[in-house]
């Protein structure tokens, strides 16, 4: 049964309209209709989000919180703005914990940097967990390697599921930080999150969620999870690259030294010393990604006139028909069966290589992405150099899967 004879089991959900509102899908690649299959790398952008940017650039351009003539006045307002939809999205207390940055991985060096090496010394510990992407990696290596910290690893069963009582068992009172995603970016697991915070806040450690993975699939809600620290990316939720934002809690950003210094980060500046501007312009040196910013609003906007509930439902049963359909095939392996899932979905087959089975499949018009991820930690504990990765997004539909399944019954057919 293909999976467009699946679609009356399907929730009701207009596909076709929220796909007509991405004109990318109006050109083919390779002579066939496109299917993109790696929003998890890149998600594509709705008309509203491109529009919103247009305008800006067309009508609005200017500095932002420096002059007083009109354009710099309205290109403050919409910044301004985009911040406090931000918080809105994220349910953040106040506009002075929402932080735009260059994306996840800036937001997270910001913390690793103004944040853990003042208060990290030898023998201390940071606690991650084997499913990080890199950027949830390397900034942690850097500082521990600068203040003789070390980092701890909670590690993951054959599921790709989080091992919680070991990870427990690695809060000592040594725990400086936990960092830890929130969605695999490789597997596509949800980690407990809630559970996470509740364990660390007993013995009373920061919790830093890497969220790049989770907000495209229905959002967070920072006052509910508890956090202390929340990063996403713009990209990663149909809004422009470039443009991120952290989250913090007010009284932890307050006791942080800046972590840039320049423009609109201070309030006065001498040779003899500076005194730095408040919350959030104290962590926003220099002129910021203005038209990224307004675009990602426009973003968030665009998700909530779908409504993250019916968006993740749908997902959901794409992720769900596909991994019933990919299962069927000869020689394939899905990586991470984790009970609870985002719309991810890794796979190998026997005798062809990822980066052959990427290849074929973009001959066919279908877009996924190969390789580690960047997240080679859970390739290695798989024992792989690499995988294939199906993501999903909001615009795809069951015609996406029949084409994807169609693909790889090619992909057999070259290799034999």
């Amino acid at each position: 049964m293909t999976a467009t004879a699946l679609a009356g089991r399907a929730r009701r959900y207009d596909s076709a309209r929220v796909r007509a509102d991405f004109p990318i899908f109006e050109r083919q690649v390779n002579g066939r209709p496109l299917t993109y299959l790696d929003s998890a790398a890149s998600a594509q952008r709705p008309r509203a989000v491109i529009a919103a940017v247009d305008h800006y650039e067309t009508h609005l351009h200017a500095n932002v919180h420096r002059g007083v003539h009109a354009l710099s006045q309205e290109a403050t307002a919409a910044y301004e703005g985009a911040r406090e939809r931000v918080r809105r999205f994220l349910n953040a207390r106040s506009t002075k914990e929402i932080i735009f940055t260059r994306g996840t991985t800036e937001a997270i060096n910001l913390v690793a940097n103004a944040f853990a090496r003042p208060r990290l010394g030898s023998g201390d510990e940071i606690v991650l967990t084997r499913l990080e992407h890199h950027a949830n990696i390397v900034p942690w290596q850097m500082a521990a390697a600068a203040t003789g910290a070390t980092l701890r690893v909670a590690p993951i069963d054959e599921r790709g599921e989080l091992r919680f009582d070991e990870f427990s068992a690695l809060l000592t009172p040594r725990t400086r930080l936990v960092a830890t995603a929130h969605v695999s970016n490789a597997l596509g697991t949800v980690l407990p999150v809630a559970r996470i915070v509740a364990a660390a806040h007993a013995r009373g450690i920061p919790v830093l969620l890497d969220g790049a993975q989770a907000v495209p699939h229905g959002g967070a809600d920072v006052q509910a999870l508890g956090c202390d620290f929340y990063a996403f990316s713009g990209h990663k939720i149909y809004g422009p690259t470039g443009i991120g934002v952290l989250y913090g809690r007010e009284a932890l950003l307050r006791e942080m030294p800046p972590w840039q210094g320049g423009g609109d980060m201070i309030l006065s500046v001498s040779f003899e010393g500076t005194t730095y501007n408040d919350l959030p312009w104290k962590f926003e040196a220099g002129t910021p990604n203005i038209s990224g910013a307004i675009g990602l609003a426009a973003a968030i906007e665009y998700l909530d006139s779908i409504g993250p509930a019916a968006v993740r439902a749908h997902e959901q049963q794409l992720l769900a028909t596909a991994t019933a359909a990919l299962q069927q095939l000869p020689g394939l392996r899905v990586i991470g069966t984790a009970a609870e899932k985002a719309a991810v979905l890794s796979f190998t087959i026997d005798g062809i290589h990822p980066h052959d089975l990427g290849t074929i499949l973009d001959h066919e018009g279908v877009a996924i992405r190969t390789g580690h991820h960047c997240a080679m930690p859970v390739m290695d504990f798989f024992g792989l150099a690499a995988t294939a990765r199906a993501s999903f997004g909001c615009y795809n539909d069951l015609t996406d899967i029949d084409r994807l399944v169609a693909a790889l019954h090619k992909a057999h057919e070259v290799f034999g």
